[in-house]
């Protein structure tokens, strides 16, 4: 009893509380469960099935009387012949024609005075009810037809308005019987059967009506689910059309299921560039520059194992051109036996990509360890160039002199390396803040040009400089600015023809973000073999460098949003190469 309470005592306790006049006139019928369960498909599903019923019922209520009248029964009377034909055409209407069921939806069944409603539940109700009250008195019981109403009205309507439909059938039987007791039939008898059907309908009207919801409620927990899938494949779908990985789905029979545009591009001629592979799926067979990646397909269908770097695939193309891949093979799940796995997940990558990734990582673990090692050398350097001090002091000898010379130079030059190498090496970066970027080239462009003995006279000096008559704003730390100028000018002047004016260095306002700053140094053109390799660690054209000095300067523009390149220019009348490190502008801060 306990268990019987806690299912259907709370809802019908939290519906008592609305009378049925209120809940039909103010429309609150669409707040109950079930209503606001059903709807869409399911529910016109349902309704379909219901009417379909009705039709049968139908059917059969035609059949029996004619069956009836063959074998010559005179018990259904003329009345009851065309009561049962009438609601048999109206039920095969209501079933067969689209027309009369459109609109069937649950706000429509939340009124008795809809059409829907009483077309259907109504109708059943009035002819079941004539059936039984005309024929209830000769012993024939047409209580069982009431059944169908109460039961679509309990999966289809308001938990109230369901009730209301079972209390009226039961109110109907309970007429007839006792209708039948003042016409001296027995009242015991009649009275407990009309009691039990009357009962039982309001059973069938709870237990449809949660039937009807649980249902209700998986359909749509499905619905959520199936929704959820389709928008994890979308997602999945936008992820991999993203990689930078080509990714191909293929089955058994060689057959492309899904492949992403990195694939297809990998697959496609490169001598062709306007010929991209057409979109999934398509067959890998019958293309002969693909021979080599049907026979690995092949190959990872028909071993159990795949080694987990891949392998490599070459394929040859008509243009003449080659293309090494490297292919890693993963299965749809895990392998039970030699013809258990039907799809393949191949992950195609192109051997140069793999090559610069390995050849990054490994530059990434020199720089962490040549950092180490130029941390580990500051100090005993330090103590050499302290001790080489100490002893040219008291060097009286020319040959010493020289000697100490030669271990001061080596020192400085140590120096520079030491500190070229911890320049680039990982640590935290200092923020970029506003400077005067006229005042720091100015004052960069003297000292640089001191140091290195020049003269400061501008019409005799190979070093000219063209600056903004104004302050120019840029963001920049300023002693990482003033060492991407120093190692550009040192470049400059080390590959510049004599004469004054070949080396240039201009900075200028391009637009209200942006500012150009140039490095320019008359000579012949840079070779090709060279400019390839410009920005590359440890490239350097002479014997002694470190090849660290423009690998320096474009790291640290990368740090502060600037950009650095590279072009071939005419600079009054002198031809030349230039180097351009493109700054970011901003407001001077208060």
């Amino acid at each position: 009893m306990s268990s019987a309470n806690s299912w259907f005592g709370p809802r019908l306790h939290s519906e008592s509380q609305t009378p049925l006049s209120e809940l039909i006139d103010s429309g609150t019928a669409a707040t109950d469960p079930v209503i606001d369960e059903l709807h869409g498909d399911g529910f016109a599903r349902l309704y379909t099935a219901f009417l379909g019923a009705r039709a049968a019922v139908g059917l059969v209520l035609v059949t029996a009387i004619v069956v009836a009248g063959a074998l010559g029964s005179t018990s259904s009377g003329n009345w009851t012949t065309l009561i049962c034909v009438t609601y048999a055409l109206q039920a095969l209407a209501m079933w067969l024609l689209p027309p009369l069921q459109r609109g069937a939806t649950p706000a429509a069944f939340a009124r008795p005075q809809g059409w829907h409603w009483l077309a259907s539940i109504g109708v059943d109700l009035a002819v079941f009810g004539m059936l039984h009250a005309y024929e209830g008195t000769a012993g024939i019981s047409y209580s069982a037809l009431f059944v169908l109403p109460v039961l679509m009205a309990g999966a289809m309507t308001p938990r109230l308005l369901a009730l209301a439909t079972a209390a009226i059938a039961a109110l109907v039987v309970l007429g007839v019987a006792g209708w039948a007791v003042v016409h001296g039939a027995e009242a015991g008898l009649r009275m407990t059967q009309a009691g039990m059907v009357g009962s039982g309908f309001f059973v069938v009207t709870l237990l449809s009506s949660e039937l009807a919801l649980r249902l209700a409620r998986e359909e749509r927990a499905a619905r959520g689910s199936l929704e959820l899938a389709r928008q994890q494949a979308q997602l999945n779908r936008l992820v991999i059309d993203e990689m930078q990985e080509g990714v191909l789905v293929v089955d058994r029979g060689g057959r492309v299921r899904a492949a992403n545009p990195a694939a297809r591009v990998l697959l496609s001629d490169p001598g062709q560039p306007m010929r991209m592979v057409r979109a999934a799926p398509f067959p890998l067979s019958g293309t002969p520059a693909w021979a080599g990646l049907v026979a690995a397909v092949e190959q990872a269908f028909a071993q159990a194992n795949w080694p987990e770097v891949g392998r490599d695939v070459l394929l040859q193309f008509e243009s003449g051109l080659q293309c090494s891949l490297r292919l890693r093979v993963r299965f749809t799940r895990r392998r039970q036996g030699d013809d258990s796995e039907d799809l393949c997940v191949l992950f195609v990558e192109d051997n140069r990509q793999v090559q610069a990734r390995s050849q990054q990582e490994r530059m990434a673990a020199m720089g962490r360890m040549s950092a180490g090692i130029a941390h580990e050398i500051r100090n005993p350097l330090t103590a050499i160039a302290q001790a080489n001090a100490l002893m040219a002091e008291d060097a009286h000898d020319p040959q010493m002199q020289q000697l100490t010379r030669m271990v001061a130079s080596n020192v400085l030059r140590l120096k520079r390396i030491v500190d070229d190498v911890m320049e680039v090496a990982p640590g935290t970066t200092p923020e970029a803040v506003p400077l005067d970027g006229t005042q720091l080239v100015a004052e960069a462009c003297a000292e640089w040009a001191r140091t290195n003995g020049l003269l400061q006279d501008p019409a005799l000096s190979p070093l000219l400089c063209e600056l903004p008559q104004s302050s120019l704003v840029l963001s920049f730390e300023p002693e990482h600015l003033r060492r991407v100028l120093i190692n550009l000018l040192d470049n400059a002047l080390r590959h510049s023809e004599p004469g004054v004016g070949s080396v240039r260095v201009r900075l200028a306002a391009e637009d209200e973000e942006w500012a150009v700053l140039g490095v320019f140094s008359a000579g012949g053109p840079m070779p090709a073999e060279v400019e390839r390799h410009l920005f590359e660690p440890f490239f350097s054209t002479r014997s002694r460098g470190t090849g660290l000095g423009l690998y320096i300067c474009r790291e640290l523009c990368e740090r502060y949003g600037a950009r650095i390149g590279y072009e071939r220019r005419t600079e009054a009348g002198r031809s030349g190469n230039e180097f351009v490190v493109r700054l970011r502008r901003t407001e001077v801060s208060n």
